[in-house]
């Protein structure tokens, strides 16, 4: 059964999409697509069923990342139990699917993203909704690096082998 990974924002048409998409991307290179999943979704509704913002995927577009699927809400009930790390993007995020985890059984799944980043030194991933052109570039920077690191962290723990390196 493939290790499972959500990546978690507000709306899930930003940050949380991008994250699955630059994952997606670094699994197909690395030949690991059927050992590791990846899946976005928002802690609210607002953008239910909406595709990721148009300016989001342009900025992704043009470093290589395709962004797709639709906005979802984050089902506690369901995600919980199906993924293995569950990701969030800032600390209101967190916060927010900690709440949901009533009897804290899942605490252990939760991260923030940016504990992941190796080169960058940020305590969230901003939302770039309301932002410029400079504050996609920011999103895609930071997450870039967090995927490579959060990647390295699920393969280690999962003893997974990386066809690139072996």
């Amino acid at each position: 059964m493939p290790v499972q990974i959500l990546f978690i924002c507000l709306g899930n048409i930003c940050r949380s999409p991008t994250a699955e998409g630059i994952m997606n991307t670094l699994l197909e290179q690395q030949g690991l697509s059927e050992q590791i999943r990846c899946d976005s979704a928002g802690t609210s509704a607002y953008h239910n069923g909406e595709a990721p913002d148009a300016r989001m995927s342009e900025h992704a577009l043009k470093r290589g990342y395709k962004l797709g699927g639709r906005s979802r809400r984050f089902r506690a009930l369901v995600d919980f139990e199906a993924f293995d790390y569950i990701i969030t993007m800032d600390d209101a995020n967190y916060s927010n699917v900690l709440a949901m985890d009533s009897k804290n059984q899942y605490f252990s799944k939760i991260f923030k993203m940016t504990d992941f980043c190796r080169h960058h030194v940020m305590s969230e991933v901003p939302d770039p909704y309301f932002g410029g052109n400079e504050g996609f570039e920011v999103v895609i920077n930071l997450l870039e690096d967090a995927c490579r690191g959060l990647l390295e962290k699920v393969l280690n723990e999962h003893g997974i082998a990386n066809p690139q390196t072996d």
